[in-house]
């Protein structure tokens, strides 16, 4: 079983990535006070052995916050995930498929973009079907069945 590690918001579009200790999940909306939601991409979840692998291709240390995640987690592989669903604490996420890096992440950490390209280094989006309060230390892991 793996663990959130981190929690982070975007209060607008385009803006910084607040760290918070715990956030509440909307169904069909996402985390509440996040610019971004709606849609299938109502969150975005990074594994950190993945973003920690992702580094070491880059050959330096980058704070996991630049690649704008909202949730940091570690044990829990996120490769190959489209359609299951992923249990943080008592929510629920759909994992809808894998978070491909963008431009404007690499103008702001030159070859990140490259280095996150294999083994969904760039972690995954889906849509909130349970929500509730989440906190970081929270249990996470793959349902089963």
């Amino acid at each position: 079983m793996g663990q959130l590690d981190k929690i982070w918001v975007k209060r607008t579009k385009h803006g910084p990535m607040d760290g918070r200790e715990a956030v509440d999940l909307v169904v069909g909306e996402g985390v509440v006070g996040n610019a971004d939601t709606g849609g299938r991409r109502q969150v975005t979840v990074l594994d950190a052995a993945r973003w920690a692998e992702a580094c070491g291709r880059l050959g330096r240390d980058v704070d996991p916050s630049s690649r704008r995640a909202n949730f940091l987690v570690s044990g829990v592989d996120l490769e190959g995930t489209t359609g299951r669903r992923l249990a943080i604490g008592s929510c629920v996420v759909l994992v809808n498929g894998e978070t491909v890096p963008c431009e404007p992440l690499d103008a702001s950490v030159p070859g990140i973009k490259a280095a996150l390209q294999q083994d969904w280094a760039g972690g995954v989006y889906g849509q909130v079907v349970v929500g509730g309060a989440i906190a970081v230390g929270d249990p996470v892991a793959f349902e089963t069945g």
